[in-house]
């Protein structure tokens, strides 16, 4: 009896975990760049009643007695599949068309994060930095030789440009190269943003803000890449990753869970009133 009010127990705390992943799911539906999780269930411990003995020519084997005493998280698994593209119109508005993460770094603690968030801005430095202030990086000179913070402006212009041209206009191309345009009508490569993909996604450490840490233990290639190499896909300008949570999928699994909870629920209440006879029958 003690082993089905574990059971019991146990279930109700794992699929409480699971509404509690479904329900972030379902927050997040319009979350750019966001990619839901999943719960993954295994059997628990099992409690050993009589272990298992081979047969012989004139015996047959005798199957172990085993009883289950409930089931527990495996993983929370973060599903990394393409979300829809919505145009916005807006510049610095990128998403990543296949695989690959945009990488930003905090100015202040000089810590990598990658994102697959592309609602990025232009600050008052000409530096292109997501909401929080992280800049994305990338080849950050003209001859693209240095990685570091993206900055769309004038810097690098040819020699054969008028010194006294202005930026009138930028742009960022599907391999990520940002072309910025002066007044006299040069126009040059500035930069280019460059992305970073993983062996292993899954060791990455979810830190908020569309942000992903624990690149190292991910697996990551060499040196952040050009988009549409090494496995990586290519740069929307203009366009934005929705999330990529499927509601109708998330209403399912709410439901099953809600029943799940309440049998589990029920487990725990018809092993008590048992427990409750045991007791009844001393008096």
């Amino acid at each position: 009896m003690i082993r089905s009010l574990n059971a019991g127990v146990s279930g109700i705390q794992q699929f409480q975990e699971k509404m509690d992943v479904i329900g972030n799911n379902i927050a997040n539906v319009n979350t750019a760049g966001f990619k839901s999780s999943r719960v993954e269930f295994a059997e628990s411990f099992s409690d050993t009643l009589r272990s298992s003995t081979a047969g012989s020519d004139s015996t047959s084997g005798t199957p172990a007695l085993q009883i289950g005493t409930g089931v527990t998280t495996q993983a929370v698994k973060t599903l990394f599949s393409q979300g829809a593209l919505v145009r916005t119109g807006f510049q610095t508005d990128l998403m990543i068309s296949g695989e690959g993460f945009f990488v930003v770094r905090d100015p202040v603690a000089n810590v990598l994060y990658v994102t697959r968030a592309g609602n990025f801005r232009r600050d008052i430095n000409g530096y292109l930095v997501t909401e929080s202030g992280f800049r994305v990086q990338g080849y950050s000179d003209p001859a693209r030789t240095t990685i570091g913070d993206i900055q769309i402006d004038a810097t690098g212009r040819p020699d054969t440009s008028d010194p006294n041209a202005s930026m009138t206009g930028w742009s960022v191309s599907q391999e990520g190269e940002i072309k910025v345009k002066l007044s006299d009508g040069t126009e040059y490569t500035r930069g280019q943003i460059l992305l970073q993909g993983f062996t292993d996604p899954q060791m990455l450490v979810k830190e908020g803000n569309n942000l992903y840490s624990g690149l190292a233990a991910a697996g990551p290639l060499p040196a952040p890449a050009q988009p549409g190499t090494n496995g990586l896909g290519r740069i929307e300008s203009g366009a934005l990753e929705l999330s990529n949570v499927d509601l109708a999928n998330e209403f399912s699994n709410m439901i099953t869970a809600q029943r799940a909870f309440q049998a589990s629920a029920r487990i725990i209440t018809t092993s008590d009133e048992m427990l409750q006879e045991l007791v009844n029958l001393k008096r």
